[in-house]
């Protein structure tokens, strides 16, 4: 029996087993003392009280031993006590930078919930997390990244995880299972064919594990967008068509690409391309839909119906009930 309490008790922490290990000391001096001076400590607590505060180097001077043997047993209490008491509050001291240090090194676990868990450290994780920040401070990131040695940012909403996202243990140390979504950024130490292939495996991984959770993934080569949808992606980023794309307005179109930006970036006032439910206006031509969303504040620029968008379609196309509406709205 008291090997079985002897291995329990080393399998506790360094810093709980110092804890009890002082404070059963404290427990036996306060009943010594007790025992040894009846009148000057009238009772166990007392004692235990004064074995602390001696302990703790304190010294209120409240309760003093005033016999011989009282005097022996407080020296033997500071030479024991204090070497105790010192060395809890020194581990202690250890444990917290060592968290510390493994929470900006990415090794801790996070433990939230409803969280965006971004995966790739690039310019476009950084601006999704400073804009993430700004439109609502109290949202929970968790960044997944293998190249970083340390905490790539200040933002206090972000949780950093040093590791491979399509390794089940990473994703499992992110949280996945409460997690809100995964935004897939692609892979800028790659290639391009290489880059979209780990995305494709990444999302492989996430949905094997959570089937359900909403991906968002970037991918760069158009020959892998089947493949990706294939894998579970829910929304797909094809960031150098829209870039190429970009180009060719500022191309045809001189100086409106600063106008385009500041409306892309301008999400804390305004929103691109929301869908929303057609509730009223189904069975309605586009031209009268169009009036009755400039009377919600909103400008009605095209409608999705199934995988095909329709931008600025005729005036006479009808809206349908499944059909989704895509407004710029404040």
């Amino acid at each position: 029996m008291i090997h079985h309490w002897l291995a329990k008790f080393l399998r506790l922490h360094v810093v709980v087993r110092i804890f009890l290990l002082a404070s059963f000391i404290m427990i036996i001096f306060g009943n010594i003392i007790h025992l040894i001076e009846p009148n000057t400590f009238p009772t166990v607590f007392d004692g235990i009280w004064w074995a602390v505060v001696t302990a703790a180097t304190i010294g209120y001077g409240d309760y003093v031993p005033e016999t011989f043997t009282g005097r022996i047993t407080g020296i033997i209490l500071m030479l024991v006590g204090i070497a105790i008491v010192s060395s809890y509050f020194v581990s202690l001291a250890t444990v917290a930078v060592t968290m510390q240090a493994a929470y900006i090194e990415g090794k801790l676990f996070f433990k939230g919930n409803q969280h965006m868990i971004i995966i790739g450290w690039n310019e476009r994780s950084r601006e999704l997390i400073s804009s993430m920040s700004k439109k609502d401070p109290s949202k929970k990131v968790v960044l997944i990244d293998e190249t970083l040695e340390t905490m790539p940012t200040k933002h206090k909403n972000v949780h950093f995880i040093k590791g491979r996202a399509n390794l089940d243990e990473i994703l499992l140390k992110a949280n996945i299972h409460k997690a809100h979504c995964v935004v897939i950024t692609a892979d800028q130490n790659k290639n391009e064919l290489d880059a979209d292939m780990n995305t494709i495996i990444t999302l492989l991984a996430i949905k094997g594990i959570q089937p359900t959770i909403r991906c968002i993934a970037e991918i760069l080569t158009s020959e892998q967008v089947d493949n990706a949808r294939r894998a579970g992606a829910d929304e797909i980023i094809e960031s150098n068509i829209l870039t190429s794309s970009l180009i060719l307005n500022s191309l045809e179109s001189h100086s409106t690409m600063a106008s385009i930006l500041n409306l892309i970036r301008d999400s804390d006032t305004q929103h691109l391309l929301i869908c929303e439910p057609v509730e009223g206006i189904v069975g309605k031509p586009f031209y009268e839909a169009c009036n009755l969303f400039f009377k919600r504040n909103k400008m009605l620029v095209g409608i999705k119906r199934g995988e095909k968008t329709h931008v600025n379609p005729p005036q006479e196309f009808v809206i349908q009930k499944d059909d989704l509406a895509l407004v710029i709205t404040k």
